[in-house]
């Protein structure tokens, strides 16, 4: 399969070695200097990009126009969904966007909702979750985190919603999910929910090696989007 990368930083050279270790090529990498609206995006059977939240929605746009099918990786422009999806369904297109690509993680997403419906019997057990990032991330909290915290709101009636802060717990209503953004040199990713009594504490965590499991869930994504038309995300990759 012909792979384009918009996007060629360090996710980027990660998917390419990914990609290429499973038999398929890349066919163009776009930066700064190369925009994706510069070049022929359509040499490509998929493309996937990770860059930056204010460059998400042009790339996607691009992409359609020249109906080429892509799967997104940058998180925090999941606002203008609506919009997109929109687009992508007037287009034809394709479009495959996850907050996270790693396998383990889209199976935390899983394990979580079932847990926060377990717990939702349980109050005297409080939620919280905590990230931890390299200090190169962009976003805070992680759209990771934020997948968390929505699939335990839906799934546990004593949360109707998150609130976040940034090297510290937020103060928070007895509704209010508290998620804990932290930011440290050389961290990948790491994914904490905590259900906390006075006599115990339940814990559900995944910790990211290093950013190849991202990069592969991105390239198994990209190998189920081929040749289909709609939006998917990783559910639809993992058949959950």
């Amino acid at each position: 399969m012909k792979i384009g990368l918009i996007g060629y930083g360090k996710m980027g050279k990660a998917i390419e070695r990914v990609a290429l270790k499973r038999g398929h090529s890349i066919v163009y990498k776009t930066n700064s200097k190369n925009t994706a609206d510069q070049i022929d995006l359509t040499q490509a059977d998929v493309a996937i990009e990770f860059t930056k939240p204010d460059l998400a929605v042009k790339h996607i746009e691009i992409c359609m126009e020249q109906h080429v099918p892509v799967v997104v990786g940058t998180t925090a422009w999941q606002g203008e969904l609506e919009r997109v999806s929109k687009l992508v369904s007037e287009k034809n297109g394709s479009l495959l966007h996850a907050s996270n690509f790693s396998v383990g993680v889209n199976i935390l997403f899983h394990i979580n909702e079932k847990l926060a419906a377990l717990m939702s019997s349980h109050p005297e057990y409080k939620a919280r979750i905590e990230e931890i990032h390299h200090i190169q991330k962009l976003d805070a909290p992680s759209g990771t985190a934020i997948s968390l915290a929505q699939g335990l709101i839906a799934n546990n009636k004593n949360y109707t919603s998150w609130k976040s802060e940034t090297g510290s717990w937020p103060d928070t209503e007895t509704s209010e999910l508290p998620i804990q953004a932290v930011r440290e040199p050389d961290v990948p990713g790491t994914h904490t929910i905590s259900y906390i009594s006075q006599t115990d504490t339940l814990t559900l965590s995944h910790e990211a090696h290093s950013r190849d499991g991202f990069a592969l869930g991105s390239v198994v994504a990209a190998e189920f989007l081929a040749g289909k038309k709609g939006i998917y995300t990783m559910r639809d990759v993992l058949a959950f």
